[in-house]
């Protein structure tokens, strides 16, 4: 499709090759569920957002590090099928290309486990030999499934050239406040914004404080994603909840990951804070009513 005049955004991420059964019910330690369905799909939180930012219409580049292995090859052909420029990705000959073992249940809950491989090899020594794609970008999407260290550099650089650098923090860790100064923008779900606040959920006042704590810690705009609910909107000038649009969920896996790559094609053609939100919103609908991490991301003639 022809790319919508924006920004260049650019994804520094994760890639794995998903492993997916999909069961009755999620296994209880020591328990073999048997009768489910298997099927093999590209994913990685950084892959899956890059897809997503693509088939919605978003000038993409991508930088990951994938093993020198079948997986990578195959990668790297899918993200150029889907318009991705990949002339950033690395390939490592010590470490084999990440793989993720996902279990998804009849009420489309999941459990993963990851295997980083050379994803958790992307350095900083990398990064340095390619500054000028990230004085291209007008926006940068990262996301924690690549070192912290490698995280803080690209963050570094893009501050000091002015460029918006949008942190999901997923998988949950904690972050360091100059980290936090950095951004701006963060899109933890629940569980992550109570990690980096140290304030539970509960309600809606709590689901503000929340926020508001990461706003004050330095983040110039919080976005706490809620699944089915929606996403809660803190900046100081927003203070607002976003429903999304209601849908029948088969898979929620990636949903996050859509949702953060429709935000970022959002706001890369102008829009604000809370119209991107509602179009990340209807993205990460669609998204969970089909199977798959970077399958189920929806293309633009879709929304």
């Amino acid at each position: 499709m022809n790319k919508i005049n924006s920004q260049n955004i650019l994804v520094v991420g994760s890639s794995n090759t998903d492993m997916v059964i999909k069961t009755k019910h999620l296994p209880r330690p020591g328990e073999t569920v048997t009768g489910g369905t298997f099927f093999m799909n590209p994913g990685g939180k950084g892959a899956n957002q890059a897809v997503a930012i693509a088939r919605l219409g978003g000038q993409v580049t991508f930088i990951c590090k994938t093993g020198n292995d079948i997986f990578g090859s195959q990668s790297k052909q899918l993200f150029k099928e889907e318009g991705i420029d990949t002339s950033y990705m690395f390939s490592d000959t010590e470490h084999p290309s990440g793989v993720a073992l996902i279990t998804v249940d009849s009420k489309a809950e999941n459990c993963i486990a990851v295997a980083s491989g050379s994803n958790a090899n992307l350095l900083p020594a990398d990064l340095s030999t390619v500054c000028e794609v990230i004085e291209k970008a007008g926006i940068i999407l990262m996301q924690l499934e690549i070192p912290m260290d490698t995280i803080k550099y690209v963050t570094g650089i893009a501050c000091e050239l002015n460029k918006k650098v949008i942190l999901n923090p997923a998988p949950a860790q904690p972050l360091d406040r100059e980290l936090l100064q950095s951004l701006y923008l963060i899109t933890p779900n629940e569980t992550e914004a109570e990690m980096i606040s140290g304030i539970k959920i509960t309600d809606n006042d709590s689901l503000q404080t929340c926020a508001q704590t990461i706003y004050d810690m330095g983040v110039q705009t919080v976005i706490i994603t809620l699944g089915s609910n929606g996403a809660f909107l803190y900046n100081g000038v927003f203070n607002e909840h976003i429903p999304t649009v209601k849908v029948e969920a088969i898979d929620t896996t990636a949903a996050g990951d859509v949702f953060n790559g429709a935000l970022a094609v959002a706001l890369s053609e102008g829009c604000s804070l809370p119209e991107a939100i509602r179009f990340a919103n209807k993205a990460a609908a669609i998204s969970v009513t089909r199977i798959g991490a970077q399958a189920s991301a929806p293309y633009r003639h879709e929304m």
